[in-house]
């Protein structure tokens, strides 16, 4: 006589943790805790309270990029959908609700301090990564259910959200902020952390899988390995890639929106520039006396 199957408890799934695979949840909750995701988690927070004091300091988003800023709010709103669905720890609900809250907030910045943006350096072309991305997340989710796609979705995304702040950098001429620097490199830095906890974890559980964390994990930390390459030594094996690639699409681009729409991204960004140049000398010329 076979015996019954054993009850097994039912432990919620948190998104900042997915599980794929035989392991067993008592066991991943058990390693999951562990010293490289609380670093990660923190440097993370750091990262976003330097870019908040650097742009409330400055009262400018110079040196930032906008396009970084919108995908980083995409990764919250759809991976920690999860905040309705079940009860969750309060360290887990403090840092979702900080991060989706300060994405809004930044962006939210971008429209105070608008004049301030360097349209000219953020040239990454968005649809080059969403689009991939949005096809790589029904290919590869493991479920085909809302919150998984959505999950699978901002796994992906956050593997190419500091792309388009890496290409800002490599546009960058002149001297370049210090915050804005150290936001980059503790934002990156988080990712290295984390991919120290799925090794940890890979480690201490054999049958541990999460695909799609991985490979947005890797592809951030070979972007993140090559800009500390360039910032440091001035050597890079993908600048070069990377700013061909984002000139060739911005041109095809381009084309396409003269045709459709007769004008183009580079024309109306040069207009705007022209009208910045100008509202910032009126404002240098000395005040007359009323």
């Amino acid at each position: 006589m076979e015996k019954p199957p054993q009850a097994v408890a039912k432990v919620a799934v948190d998104s900042m943790d997915k599980l794929h695979g035989d392991t067993n949840f008592a066991t991943l909750a058990e390693h999951s805790w562990n010293i490289f995701r609380y670093v990660g988690d923190y440097l993370h927070l750091f990262g976003i309270l330097v870019l908040l004091g650097t742009i409330g300091k400055n009262k400018s988003v110079a040196g930032i990029s906008r396009s970084t800023q919108f995908l980083y709010f995409l990764v919250f709103i759809t991976r920690y959908l999860d905040l309705f669905d079940h009860s969750q720890t309060a360290y887990l609900v403090f840092f979702k609700l900080t991060y989706i809250g300060t994405s809004i907030l930044v962006l939210g910045l971008f429209m105070q301090f608008d004049s301030t943006y360097e349209r000219r350096n953020d040239t990454c072309n968005l649809g080059v990564i969403l689009v991939p991305c949005v096809i790589a997340a029904f290919v590869l989710t493991n479920e085909y259910s809302f919150m998984e796609i959505l999950w699978t979705f901002s796994e992906f995304i956050e593997g190419f959200a500091m792309v388009p702040q890496y290409i800002f950098c490599y546009r960058e001429h002149g001297t370049r902020d210090w915050g804005a620097g150290l936001y980059v490199i503790s934002l990156g830095s988080y990712r290295v952390f984390y991919a120290l906890n799925w090794i940890y974890k890979k480690y201490q559980m054999p049958h541990y899988s999460d695909i799609q964390s991985w490979i947005g994990g890797i592809i951030e930390i070979l972007f993140f390995a090559d800009f500390l390459s360039y910032r440091f030594t001035g050597n890079s094996w993908l600048r070069s890639m990377v700013l061909t690639v984002d000139t060739k699409i911005n041109e095809i681009s381009d084309k396409v929106e003269l045709k459709v729409l007769g004008t183009s991204r580079t024309e109306r960004m040069a207009t705007e520039g022209g009208e910045i140049r100008r509202r910032r000398k009126l404002d240098e010329q000395p005040m007359e006396d009323v």
